[in-house]
């Protein structure tokens, strides 16, 4: 077939050529170059956002958070949630802009002009005559001056379209007052709970009940779909074991790397210092030098007795009271001038009078510890995983591009990938579609389990393309045996069922009763039974449901003692007694001033949601995906 193929390929080749290139003709090169590429995921005022701009916005935004917190989980990264903020924030920025070109809003070239004079950043790409550098400006920001100034200019001029509103926000000092005394001021109450586990035993579930909530809650009692997967992972620790690395080699990186392998010589030394610094008039420097001259010509002629004379006369207040003695250090420790010196000396000698930037030292060598280098065989080891870790980088880079291949060509098995990349072939169980709390590695991906859990790959069986799970780190899995959600046998969970079923009806015996105490309660107080005394606040709810706190700060101040009933839900039911407001003791007049500037930010924030919200409608924004449903990681927030 092939021997065919290549007698007849000119022919074949003529026949594609008129095949194809009419088509180019009709539909156009932008036809093939832009399939895929035109989905639109949000709208605004007529104008588009593609999926492609979104993903560009998306990996911009989440390279500038790897390069501010190199340690951050990459899954929160790639979340559902995440993705959609920014969307959100391409959506606001446009709305913005347009709302700024509406009104012509711009920015002077001389406003302009003061920002980048004072912008501390811009600075640094300045030469020392005063020129601005273009080409390290591009290198660093990766955009032209005159983008940098586009962007600038236009932030600025969305910044205004909201500081019309934000910027005119104003905080009467009744309102702070009010809004901030709804948070600390505090209640005097008592309560009487009435629980569910009180009222377990008076329920009856039968079999027929269990049976019945069963069939109407069927979605409840789903089991998850779940494969068994097998996968390959290839990192740069698998790079490294691919590294051929000779004993020559070896050798010579040993030679060239002797001294880091082993200790460094290290030196003691104890000095004598006579403080005389730069700054000092040279009169005064002459007598401390004389000084270190007459003390030098003492310990010469009594060797033994340098430590004493650097007690009484030493002014490094550090060494003095040790005699002088400045321990062990090694090369690079000290200042140049005194360094050269004592490295010169040999064990018991003393130097001449050394002149440094802290004045006059007379330096006596007390003790040498020399360098140690171990033998080869001794480091070897940790030479070669030099080495390789070295080299990994480049090998890493051949083999995604082998693993890419191998795991293509033999889609039906990981086998043939493994043995040449010399792999392992690792298995999970129980594999869902997103990732299970406390995930690492491939199955922390969600791009991994949902090229797994891909229609075609789910009925094929077939091996997954190779996919980046983290920083320089590919997988690919297949799927062994895929088990679709199915209903949990009524067996299985019969006994859940039933728990449920006490604590729903226990929930309703206990609100019945709470609510008959209330009405009793507030016909006639005699008798009512209450819990001890508590002071409450949004601040202080000691220990008390959050719906207790609300009815308890909801009550009328003027018509007080009071009783409300709380239904508690599952928790049952709560009747409070609201003695007395509790007024919170007035703060210090500038903290009182703090709060009201933050009841004002509040207020001005709210603006700014509601004027946004509004100019959304204005200019017919709307987003064309749905919103997920996960919070957004708080970990990877902005």
């Amino acid at each position: 077939m092939f021997d065919t193929f290549r007698k007849y390929n000119k022919v074949v080749m003529i026949f594609l050529f008129l095949l194809i290139i009419p088509s180019f003709v009709f539909f156009g090169v932008e036809r093939y170059q832009g399939f895929g590429r035109d989905e639109k995921v949000a709208r605004i005022e007529g104008h588009d956002i593609t999926k492609p701009e979104w993903d560009q916005q998306h990996r911009v935004e989440t390279d500038r958070i790897r390069q501010q917190s190199p340690n951050v989980d990459p899954t929160l990264l790639e979340s559902d949630a995440l993705r959609y903020a920014t969307l959100e924030r391409m959506v606001r920025d446009r709305v913005l802009a347009a709302a700024a070109a509406k009104v012509n809003m711009t920015v002077s070239e001389e406003r302009l002009s003061r920002i980048f004079a004072q912008d501390p950043g811009l600075a640094a790409f300045r030469t020392p005559d005063g020129k601005f550098d273009r080409e390290a400006f591009q290198r660093v920001t990766g955009r032209t001056p005159e983008q940098y100034e586009a962007s600038v200019r236009s932030d600025m001029a969305t910044q205004q379209v909201l500081l019309g509103v934000s910027g005119t926000a104003f905080t009467p000092p009744a309102l702070a007052a009010t809004t901030i005394n709804a948070f600390y001021d505090s209640r005097e109450i008592q309560v009487a709970r009435f629980g569910p586990d009180s009222f377990a035993s008076k329920v009856t579930v039968s079999d027929a009940d269990i049976e019945a909530y069963y069939k109407g809650h069927t979605a409840q009692f789903q089991a998850p779909e779940q494969a068994s997967i097998e996968y390959l992972v290839l990192n740069l620790d698998a790079a490294k074991k691919n590294v051929v690395v000779n004993e020559a080699d070896l050798k010579t990186y040993y030679e060239q790397n002797a001294a880091r392998f082993g200790t460094k010589e290290e030196r003691r030394a104890s000095h004598i210092l006579i403080t005389a610094p730069s700054s000092m008039p040279a009169a005064d420097r002459e007598k401390a030098k004389a000084k270190a001259e007459q003390l030098l010509a003492e310990v010469k002629k009594s060797p033994a007795s340098f430590a004493d004379v650097a007690r009484k006369n030493s002014q490094d207040p550090g060494s003095a009271e040790k005699g002088g003695d400045l321990d062990f250090v090694t090369k690079g420790a000290m200042v140049k001038p005194f360094e050269d010196a004592m490295f010169a000396l040999k064990k018991g000698e003393t130097s001449g009078v050394v002149e440094t930037e802290f004045g006059y030292h007379i330096i006596r060598l007390t003790d040498i510890k020399p360098a140690v280098v171990p033998p080869f065989e001794q480091v070897r080891a940790t030479i070669e995983n030099d080495m390789r870790s070295q080299q990994a980088t480049q090998e890493f880079a051949k083999a995604a591009e082998a693993f890419t291949d191998a795991v293509y060509q033999s889609p039906d098995s990981l086998k043939p990938a493994a043995e040449k990349l010399k792999l392992t072939i690792q298995t999970a169980n129980n594999v869902a579609r997103v990732p299970a709390p406390g995930s690492t590695g491939p199955m922390a991906s969600r791009n991994f389990l949902s090229a797994l859990f891909a229609t075609d790959s789910l009925e094929r069986k077939q091996n997954t393309e190779a996919i980046e799970v983290g920083p320089s780190q590919l997988a690919s899995g297949r799927v062994t045996k895929y088990t679709p959600a199915h209903p949990v046998p009524l067996a299985d969970v019969k006994d859940k069922i039933r728990a449920q079923l006490i604590a729903e009806r226990a929930s309703v015996l206990a609100k019945t009763e709470g609510e008959a105490k209330l009405a009793a309660w507030t016909a006639k107080a005699d008798g009512a039974t209450f819990g001890a005394p508590l002071t409450v606040s949004r601040r202080e709810a000691q220990s008390q449901p959050l719906p207790v706190i609300d009815a308890a700060l909801r009550a009328d101040p003027s018509k007080l003692p009071a009783l409300v009933g709380v239904d508690l839900g599952a928790q049952g039911y709560a009747v409070v007694r609201v003695t007395k407001v509790v007024p919170r003791t007035p703060p210090a007049p500038e903290l009182a001033k703090q709060e009201q500037a933050q009841v004002g930010q509040s207020v001005a924030a709210a603006e700014d949601a509601a004027y946004y919200n509004l100019l959304k409608d204005r200019f017919k924004a709307e987003i064309l995906v749905p919103k997920p449903t996960e919070p957004l990681p708080p970990a990877a927030g902005r």
